[in-house]
């Protein structure tokens, strides 16, 4: 690779893609020159055209790679941090993007501001948009509801006990905190830390704090967006939670924005430092109609209700901000503390809290609707798990905790299912043997799936693969849903249904 016509083809991206300003161009040659070993420009006129035309810079980070392979200034294991870097140099300082955004919000609106982010984000590789493409996508209706799945292909699963463990993991001297903190923007990274050379985040004052706002480096949805604490402080859903969703919707109403609960189990994969997460996507819950309705002499001009969804979901709706968010407080206070043994909801076991709960926040004109899903992270003996975890029939599918994005109904899937799912496939269509004893034995890849197999098998063989593909896809469905269903701290059933109703007297409010 030409490491001169790669330097002029970085500088056309860079006007073309990532804002660089014709004041700038002579400068930013300079320092790639340097960077690469040059002492002088690329003679003659370079054609760049496809560096104009991309959409994407994965073409020029795979001639980046290349030629620093090529010329020694990188090794394999530091060639993505070195990409990461170059990028980074091409794109708008902190400061000029803050300045862009907040210019670009008041003039042209939310929706143009969080463009201009979002543009500079993919186009400098921080969005991983091709990456993010490849994942396997569909959607399931189930009866009123919708649910979205997606096979994510660029995140390994998690378990609940390694999340739990960053709560109590000794913070040290680490550099940055954690993979959240703002000392991240502009990190090299390191063998065990990813490079952020290249992230740009705006800030943001929320709750009267100091915020900043980056996209996710692997969305799971439109815009998908993560609201961070410039603090290092841990997960916490409290009184003051309210009054910072509905702050950053008055800011940006296009987005909508929520939190994960703050305790393993039923929470998110970081617990450890406090942030939400939002975006442009309309998500399946929020098609969900309203099923219980009450009424509140406290707040009158609330609607408020259950809502019609899998798990336990209290939703209010009003123009008035003071009241809303008075009422969401009120929820979340009164939550914490509530029991119901004849659901297996104890709010506490010693001094250890239990109850927590997913608020989400979004507006329509200038309407705030403000949900709060029900979470309780107990264990027992038959579910050593988690009570309103994912159930031991379910764990072949999804065995991480049920965050906020699931919670909703945007299922994250591990990328394992995608070669899994398509050998069951295999096997339900003829195209491979089915081998019910070799699937007991636990070094076989399916062996977690063997009761999913043993239960397709017993229904009778597809005509052909893409019949196969679609059984199996609807057993995960189904398996998604049931998961949902599992997470509910109030069931559909009788008990649940009283004391859901319970809760709901608690608080003050009639059924109307």
């Amino acid at each position: 690779m030409d490491g001169k016509l790669l330097t002029e083809k970085l500088i056309a991206y860079a006007k073309a893609h990532l804002f660089l300003a014709e004041e700038d161009e002579v400068y930013l040659r300079n320092v790639l020159l340097s960077q690469f070993g040059f002492s002088e420009p690329y003679d003659g006129e370079p054609d760049v055209s496809d560096a104009v035309q991309a959409d994407v810079p994965d073409l020029l980070a795979a001639q980046l790679k290349e030629f620093a392979l090529e010329a020694g200034l990188c090794g394999e294991d530091f060639v993505e941090r070195y990409v990461a870097d170059v990028f980074g140099l091409l794109s708008p300082l902190p400061s000029q993007i803050n300045r862009k955004f907040a210019s670009l919000r008041k003039k042209e609106g939310p929706q143009a501001a969080c463009d201009y982010l979002y543009s500079v984000s993919v186009k400098n590789g921080y969005v991983q948009k091709t990456a993010i493409a490849r994942n396997l996508k569909w959607d399931y209706q189930d009866g009123k509801n919708k649910l979205e799945i997606t096979v994510n292909l660029s995140k390994p699963e998690k378990n609940n006990k390694d999340i739990a463990k960053l709560l109590t993991a000794p913070q040290g001297k680490k550099y940055p905190p954690c993979a959240l903190c703002k000392e991240n923007e502009g990190f090299e990274g390191t063998a065990t830390h990813p490079p952020r050379r290249n992230i740009r985040t705006v800030k943001m004052c929320i709750g009267g704090q100091k915020w900043f706002l980056q996209f996710s480096p692997y969305a799971y949805y439109d815009e998908h967006c993560i609201l961070i604490n410039e603090e290092h402080v841990p997960m916490k859903v409290n009184g003051t939670t309210p009054d910072k969703l509905l702050d950053f919707v008055d800011m940006l109403p296009n987005y909508f924005i929520g939190s994960n609960a703050s305790l393993p189990i039923v929470g998110g994969s970081i617990l450890n430092h406090e942030h939400f997460q939002g975006g442009l996507h309309k998500m399946p819950m929020h098609y969900a109609k309203m099923g219980k309705k009450y009424v509140s002499s406290r707040f009158p001009g609330l609607k408020i209700g259950i809502l019609d969804w899998y798990n336990s979901a209290v939703q209010c709706e009003g123009k008035d901000r003071r009241e809303v968010a008075a009422f969401a407080k009120q929820v979340i206070d009164a939550w914490q503390n509530y029991d119901c043994p004849e659901c297996e909801i104890l709010s506490h076991t010693g001094d250890t809290p239990h109850n927590t709960l997913s608020p989400i926040c979004r507006k329509e004109g200038k309407k705030y609707i403000f949900t709060m899903i029900l979470r309780n992270n107990r264990t027992n003996e038959q579910f050593p798990d988690g009570i309103f975890h994912v159930h031991p029939e379910y764990l072949n599918i999804k065995s991480e905790g049920i965050g906020l994005i699931e919670a909703m109904g945007l299922f994250i899937l591990p990328p394992r299912l995608k070669r899994q799912l398509d050998e069951i496939a295999d096997i339900l269509c003829g195209a491979v043997p089915y081998d019910a004893a070799a699937l007991q034995e636990e070094g076989n890849d399916l062996y977690i799936h063997r009761q999913m197999v043993a239960e397709l098998v017993g229904e009778g063989f597809a005509k052909n693969k893409e019949e196969a593909v679609a059984r199996v896809r609807g057993y995960v469905n189904r398996v998604c849903a049931g998961i949902l269903d599992n997470t509910a701290v109030f069931k559909k059933d009788k008990a649940g249904r009283k004391g859901f109703a319970e809760f709901m007297a608690s608080l003050g409010l009639q059924e109307k």
